[in-house]
């Protein structure tokens, strides 16, 4: 198949950027993962860093797997700034995208025919490292797939084929001397450009079972799960986001969340109302974790009666103490 039929193919699937390469090892890419592992930058992080030996070969997801068919969904949406007592989702998960792409890589691949393998978000496979190869976007600074019409607000997922098609060439685009992301994270989990350090980025700390260091809290601001700070400050977003302005989010989007709500929430209720999300263990005392940490971020006096029945509790006392304490000397202190 050519790559315009491709291309007709995916935009007719409301596929936002598509691309093709063969499927071949990840030999640089599986380098990276376990030299990067040895020195520990993935913390305690699994997904596809736990099996480069699997997630670095496409070529081996089945026999006769001949194309990586890489795809890009946009998931950028205006919102609205959170209030106080109000916490903040990172972009992504506003709605399950995710979802959205499985049902249209499905489509593609009975569309192709043969046999094919949808991969969104799993462990099995490096989803951006085929997106570079094949021209869907380029690494940035931040380690991000940027795409050059949606930048790094997309959603990545892959189609792998026994259907042989031209392969799209990479793009030949970098970062260039910029380094507002790497200035902006406030952690400096980007001082290495390129490499993120998992042990200091917020984002991870929302999804860790460890205690999150105390040093880490007051930064992570309002967020309860994941970091948009890279992307809110990347040149390369400016453009979706000015041909978006004015837009509404999708009807099942969910910018922000009532602290209190989530504090006062039955645990296994709080869970299944965000399956789209990885919680640790589906343990809620994670999710309730990041609640009170940014109810100290961005509540007032008025919300120390939600916190003050955690203060006791042997896994989230101290949080709750943390967070009373720092609404009692101000947010600013």
């Amino acid at each position: 198949m050519k790559t315009i039929e491709l291309e007709r193919l995916a935009e007719g699937l409301g596929l936002d950027v598509v691309g093709a390469a063969p499927a071949a090892p990840y030999e640089e890419t599986e380098h990276h993962i376990r030299e990067r592992r040895a020195r520990g930058l993935f913390a305690e992080m699994k997904f596809t860093v736990a099996q480069p030996e699997v997630s670095c070969h496409p070529e081996q997801l089945f026999a006769g797997a001949r194309t990586v068919i890489s795809t890009a969904l946009c998931y950028y949406a205006p919102g609205p700034e959170s209030r106080a007592g109000e916490g903040r989702l990172a972009r992504y998960t506003w709605s399950d995208r995710y979802a959205e792409l499985r049902e249209k890589l499905d489509a593609l691949g009975q569309r192709l025919g043969g046999e094919y393998r949808v991969l969104v978000d799993e462990n099995q496979h490096v989803d951006r490292e085929a997106a570079a190869r094949s021209g869907v976007g380029f690494y940035g600074k931040n380690t991000l797939l940027i795409t050059k019409s949606h930048g790094s607000w997309v959603v990545l997922g892959t189609l792998v084929t026994d259907a042989e098609i031209g392969p799209t060439p990479p793009l030949d685009l970098d970062c260039g001397s910029c380094r507002i992301c790497i200035d902006a994270c406030p952690t400096g989990a980007l001082d290495e450009p390129g490499t993120l350090d998992s042990t200091k980025c917020l984002s991870y700390w929302t999804q860790s079972p460890r205690t999150i260091p105390e040093e880490y809290r007051a930064e992570m601001g309002e967020m309860v799960y994941g970091c948009d700070i890279c992307q809110d400050v990347c040149p390369w977003n400016r453009g979706v986001e000015k041909r978006r302005t004015g837009e509404a989010p999708p009807p099942d989007a969910e910018p922000t969340v009532s602290l209190v709500e989530w504090l006062e929430a039955e645990g296994e209720e709080l869970v299944k109302r965000y399956d789209r999300l990885y919680v640790p263990r589906n343990d809620p005392r994670h999710l309730k974790r990041n609640a009170l940490i940014a109810l100290g971020n961005s509540g007032g006096p008025e919300h120390r009666a939600a916190i003050e029945p955690f203060l006791g509790d042997p896994d989230l006392g101290e949080y709750a103490g943390w967070a009373l304490a720092r609404l009692a000397r101000g947010r600013d202190a």
